[in-house]
């Protein structure tokens, strides 16, 4: 028997992110969920090493590497279409639920039992909603990409997306922001190593 599981993830190289904004590199929802999954990484060792937290890291990484699959059926909403108002979000939101649960119906039933619970991700547990900071830092690390480019297009982005990230109250994302973010405005010459 066949299943499409693995080719419809592949596809996820071809979903472009940031439709509506003009971009100096564009950006896929494949290379941008990589991006999440090591932020995920870095706020779940925060929360676990330096704040003495116990979320689960492998939950945490394996909700952010699949929180985009609905994308691949679905494409990227942009942003201000998707949060227009509360009836399309809600809208929204519904059709991602159906095409996660078509993809993850996708894979034999021996994996889809320990694979669909990561795509289908318990949204009130504390490993999502570090991703969801974790989501939001990968954009707000394409502004700064974008900016240190000369692309003023994403100026009003980035400022929005830092006041999202410091109105989760999240030590995690506190830390990060002191001890990683100003390494993003470098070029390569000016890191350390070289």
């Amino acid at each position: 028997m066949r299943y499409d599981f693995y080719a419809y993830m592949d596809r996820m190289k071809f979903i472009k992110r940031w439709q509506l904004m003009r971009s100096v590199r564009e950006e896929n929802i494949m290379e941008h969920s990589q991006s999440v999954a090591v932020l995920s990484h870095a706020l779940v060792t925060i929360h676990n090493e330096v704040f003495g937290g116990n979320a689960d890291v492998l939950t945490t990484i394996l909700y952010a590497m699949y929180h985009e699959t609905s994308e691949v059926m679905t494409g990227d909403l942009p942003t201000p279409v998707k949060y227009y108002d509360k009836s399309i979000h809600g809208a929204y939101k519904a059709l991602e639920q159906v095409a996660s649960k078509k993809i993850a119906s996708m894979l034999p039933k021996e994996m889809e039992e320990h694979i669909a619970p990561y795509i289908l991700a318990d949204e009130s547990t504390f490993e999502y909603r570090l991703v969801k900071a974790a989501d939001r830092l990968s954009a707000y690390i394409k502004c700064l990409e974008e900016l240190r480019s000369g692309n003023s297009e994403f100026a009003k982005a980035k400022k929005s997306i830092e006041k999202d990230l410091h109105d989760l109250k999240m030590p995690e994302v506190e830390y990060f922001f002191e001890h990683f973010i100003k390494s993003f405005a470098l070029t390569l010459d000016d890191l350390e190593g070289f």
